[in-house]
């Protein structure tokens, strides 16, 4: 993990982990949160369930592309200041998802999406991502194997 070599900040990354209702997402994202705090890093858990009540403010989630792109919104401006921002959340719309990467790529923020799967929840009909960063069946590997799974590829990106 280095920081950028102007200055002694860290890069910030948004991670998007991405898959059906109770696959490990957010059991994932906050182990690998307390590895990245235990070396340093300033992490963010933006969790699904937790901010669409924040963000709909009162009115209903039917549009539930708006509200992926205010946690998108939310995420590229924590990660462009140096915060890893992990997202976990099911996103089953592709349109969304890539709006979200194109925003992180207008403003040079690394956005990583993780497909998070796990055999023993039954088919969603979700689409998954085309061409995810890494892909984590989650009912072969515990947790914090999937965090040190996710947390290396950070490390091979730099990022962590």
């Amino acid at each position: 993990m280095k920081p950028h070599s102007f200055c002694t900040c860290w890069p910030g990354a948004t991670v998007w982990l991405t898959g059906p209702p109770g696959a490990g997402k957010t059991t994932i994202a906050r182990a690998l949160a307390e590895r990245l705090r235990e070396r340093g890093r300033r992490v963010e858990v933006l969790d699904g369930d937790a901010t669409r009540a924040l963000l709909t403010a009162g009115s209903s989630w039917e549009d539930r592309g708006t509200g992926l792109q205010r946690v998108g919104l939310m995420a590229e401006v924590l990660a462009r200041n140096g915060i890893v921002v992990l997202v976990p959340v099911t996103a089953a719309r592709a349109d969304s998802r890539e709006a979200v990467r194109r925003r992180h790529e207008r403003s040079g923020t690394a956005h990583l999406e993780v497909r998070v799967v796990r055999d023993a929840v039954p088919p969603s009909g979700l689409p998954a991502p085309p061409g995810p960063d890494l892909r984590i069946a989650a009912h072969e590997q515990s947790a914090e194997e999937s965090a040190r799974a996710l947390h290396r590829l950070l490390a091979e990106r730099e990022l962590a």
